[in-house]
């Protein structure tokens, strides 16, 4: 399997294990009555599963983009440990008429 599809499907099972997480936190605490409301429903594993599943697309999502961004490489640094500097042009005369 190319590197790349390991990383997207690494990083989306943990957006979702971090989704799943979160989820069992809203329904322990019983945000907005989320509990009372699926465990007094007779579809309330639907509601429970939808709730999961948009969950973990919204942290897969997010946990790719932070992962894609934290790919940084070192950057190069200058002869005193500064940023490395582009060459200058050499400085050509120009006669003005």
């Amino acid at each position: 399997m190319p590197p790349i599809f390991r990383f997207y499907i690494r990083n989306c099972a943990i957006g979702f294990f971090w989704a799943a997480i979160f989820v069992a936190l809203v329904l322990w605490f019983n945000v907005a009555g989320l509990w009372h409301l699926v465990s007094g429903s007779d579809i309330g594993w639907l509601a429970l599963f939808l709730l999961f599943f948009f969950n973990g697309l919204v942290f897969a999502g997010a946990q790719c983009g932070v992962a894609v961004m934290l790919m940084t490489e070192p950057e190069d640094k200058g002869p005193r440990g500064g940023h490395a500097q582009a060459a200058s042009p050499s400085v050509v005369p120009v006669t003005i008429r």
